[in-house]
């Protein structure tokens, strides 16, 4: 079954403690709903460098990702279906969702 990349950028972050405490009850309940289908829940990330032939930029990123997770789905709409109700959104934040490729190492 094809796996998905799902890497989240932007969006507010809590306000209060306690703000802080209800988004995290809200992504467990999101994540266990998804079942067996999230092969990673959630892995963020920290600080975002751009690395080109030239070097690194002291630009930062345009979108910076703040974490990852993974996926399995049948298509990329059934994965895109399975998203739409990410908490991520109610901090105005977006996702971007890749198809991950099978390599024949």
């Amino acid at each position: 079954m094809p796996q998905f990349i799902f890497t989240y950028h932007g969006g507010k972050q809590p306000e209060t403690p306690e703000e802080g405490q209800k988004s995290m009850e809200e992504w467990k309940a999101w994540a266990a709903n998804l079942g067996p289908a999230l092969i990673n829940p959630g892995t963020p990330v920290g600080i975002t460098k751009v690395l080109t032939k030239d070097g690194v930029s002291e630009n930062p990123s345009p979108h910076p990702i703040m974490g990852f997770s993974i996926l399995e789905a049948d298509s990329m709409d059934a994965a895109l279906d399975m998203l739409r109700d990410c908490p991520h959104f109610r901090y105005e934040g977006t996702l971007e969702v890749s198809e991950m490729m099978e390599m024949p190492y």
